[in-house]
């Protein structure tokens, strides 16, 4: 029987009328609470702006820095020029793991048409699970309940790199 490996996850949430405070950063609290129910044991919660080197450097300082094996993020990753959260998670990836992404973007897909807009990218930096989700608190619900089951599973499995595959930082 394999050991359970304990969620410990952070969830960034890129927006720029949150992070100057013109709006509440409603995704980054649904995300927290599935998490929560989930049974996640670490959850750091950050409001950025739509950055792209910043949220480069959040995303090293979590994966190689502190506890955390699953990254959660919200919003940026639309179509308009401040949606950089895609390009900043892929700068960081050591390999990809599109599952995840392709995943929510078939079960949005199947309730609207713009499901098809969503460039969100999943993937694995050293042993930390990257998702970035939809800025909408709606979607992130929605799209959290699509990878819910497979999340404790991707992480056992995600641990279990160590030894020499593991990448070192």
């Amino acid at each position: 029987m394999s050991e359970t490996v304990s969620i410990r996850a952070v969830v960034i949430t890129l927006s720029d009328s949150g992070h100057a405070g013109l709006r509440d950063d409603e995704s980054g609290a649904v995300l927290e609470g599935l998490l929560n129910e989930l049974g996640a044991e670490y959850v750091e919660r950050l409001l950025l702006p739509d950055d792209e080197l910043l949220m480069r450097e959040k995303l090293i300082h979590f994966s190689d820095r502190t506890p955390a094996n699953l990254i959660l993020t919200t919003g940026g990753t639309g179509f308009t020029s401040r949606d950089v959260t895609p390009e900043a998670t892929k700068a960081v990836l050591d390999r990809e793991a599109p599952g995840f992404a392709e995943a929510m973007r078939a079960a949005s897909l199947a309730k609207t048409p713009r499901g098809m807009l969503s460039r969100a990218v999943s993937g694995l930096r050293g042993t930390t699970l990257i998702i970035n989700f939809p800025g909408s608190p709606t979607a992130c619900r929605e799209n959290f309940e699509v990878i819910r089951e497979a999340l404790p599973h991707a992480l056992e499995k995600l641990a279990d790199l160590g030894g020499d595959c593991a990448v070192e930082r």
